[in-house]
């Protein structure tokens, strides 16, 4: 399904080798919330929803090159629209348990955030 025209929330973060652990139980509480509370159908639809991990390299664009010994985390959601999002963050603040943690998680790592891009190519 091509998801052209629908929002997306991206987050890359870089932790460092002792911050992983934390980064890994705050992902998998993320996950179960997101199941549970998040619309499947209408204008505030979750679309898809990954998480992903890796070794970040000292240099991303060649895959033989030596890790930094931190480890990237990256979140990408893709929402049917801005209504979506919105109500993400809502909830978030209102009934995520570990929002907070979250926030102060961020705060010890290296973050990039894109809080709602429109999706201008999409295949399948």
């Amino acid at each position: 399904m091509s998801h052209s025209g629908k929002l997306q929330f991206l987050v890359v973060i870089s932790a460092a080798a002792g911050d992983v652990s934390a980064g890994e139980q705050l992902f998998k509480s993320h996950a179960e919330w997101m199941e549970r509370t998040h619309y499947k159908d209408g204008n505030k639809a979750l679309l898809t929803y990954d998480v992903s991990k890796a070794a970040e390299m000292e240099n991303p664009m060649d895959p033989n090159t030596k890790p930094t010994g931190n480890t990237v985390f990256i979140l990408a959601e893709v929402y049917e629209g801005p209504e979506g999002l919105q109500d993400h963050w809502q909830q978030a603040q209102a009934n995520w348990k570990d929002f907070s943690a979250f926030v102060v998680w961020l705060g010890k790592c290296k973050v990039t955030m894109v809080n709602g891009a429109g999706i201008i190519h999409s295949l399948w």
